[in-house]
């Protein structure tokens, strides 16, 4: 069950954090928001949430008017530069279970955020208070660094403050200084609930009841160039949550996982630490790294092949998985 604005006030108290509360109507950005307590004690902190291509979520807090590029911030993380985009608003319902325009480090109190990386910047402890959500958009609290710091201890966080405006050059004898905070695993959201009713007919091909004969029709008819598509479905079908149509897909998938912990890992105090010895270090790391996340790519081949096998009237034989 998510946490309550009340009960997470309850909380800081029980903590004996110091705060100010301050009421107001809903507001949806942070310019709306200054506008009723940018005058009060403290200053108004934008709060994003985003995700990479891996779905791995991330919350970035710090000083309303602080220069955040996304392209620098993706490439400091090892991401590439396009490696990062907002969340979708199911994602936010989903995993920090606050209401749109309520991003907020205080989400991390609830257990489906366990795994949502946060990255704080520097200026909010140059400030001697702040002013954040209490995981609703009708409130804002003010309070110092130190507080936000007790909080988020005492949900077993290590906060880290970093300058988000910085843009240092990531290669190859520079890598991304933030690769540390990106998550080890990934988020999967439950599928969206289905608009029309599945149905099986007699013939035991699945039909779509709809109120819209002319869209159910146009449906049916269509062949599918996507394998994951197919109108003509077994009863006992399994649904594959991601499908490698060719063997490059596949094997880019491995090298992203792979180079995402070798940066990770390859830091500059693991070089000092373990000079000649890195390679057989970080080799080490990678094999306990990868092992989960190459596990679930070989769980996704699995069900693809499931379904297919289930799916297609033809020979087993026939059917091509990978193209090499």
């Amino acid at each position: 069950m998510a946490c309550s604005k009340d009960q997470l006030l309850a909380r800081l108290q029980d903590l004996q954090i110091d705060f100010a509360q301050y009421e107001h109507p809903v507001v949806m950005t942070v310019e709306d928001q200054g506008k009723y307590v940018g005058n009060r004690e403290g200053r108004v902190c934008k709060n994003l949430f985003i995700k990479d291509k891996k779905h791995r979520f991330y919350i970035i807090s710090a000083l309303a008017d602080t220069k955040v590029d996304m392209k620098v911030l993706s490439q400091r993380l090892g991401l590439g530069k396009g490696g990062l985009r907002m969340a979708p608003e199911e994602a936010l319902i989903e995993i920090l279970q606050v209401p749109l325009g309520s991003v907020t480090p205080f989400a991390l109190v609830n257990e489906s955020a366990r795994d949502v990386s946060l990255l704080l910047d520097k200026g909010i402890k140059t400030q001697e208070r702040c002013i954040f959500h209490p995981l609703s958009n009708d409130m804002s609290i003010s309070l110092n660094f130190d507080g936000l710091d007790k909080f988020l201890k005492s949900i077993g966080r290590d906060p880290s403050y970093v300058d988000l405006e910085a843009n240092p050059t990531v290669g190859k004898d520079q890598p991304p200084d933030l690769a540390a905070f990106v998550p080890s695993g990934s988020l999967v959201l439950p599928d969206p609930p289905e608009k029309a009713v599945s149905m099986q007919n007699a013939s035991g091909n699945h039909v779509i009841a709809s109120s819209n004969p002319k869209a159910v029709a146009e449906k049916t008819t269509k062949p599918s160039n996507n394998v994951c598509n197919v109108n003509h479905k077994s009863a006992n079908a399994v649904k594959p949550s991601s499908c490698f149509t060719d063997s490059e897909k596949f094997v880019e998938e491995i090298i992203d996982i792979i180079s995402a912990h070798v940066l990770t890992e390859t830091k500059e105090g693991s070089i000092k630490q373990n000079g000649k010895e890195l390679g057989t270090d970080i080799a080490d790391r990678l094999k306990k790294c990868c092992a989960s996340e190459l596990k679930n790519l070989a769980v996704s081949i699995f069900i693809l092949l499931n379904f297919l096998f289930q799916t297609f009237p033809y020979p087993k034989s026939k059917i091509g998985v990978l193209t090499v």
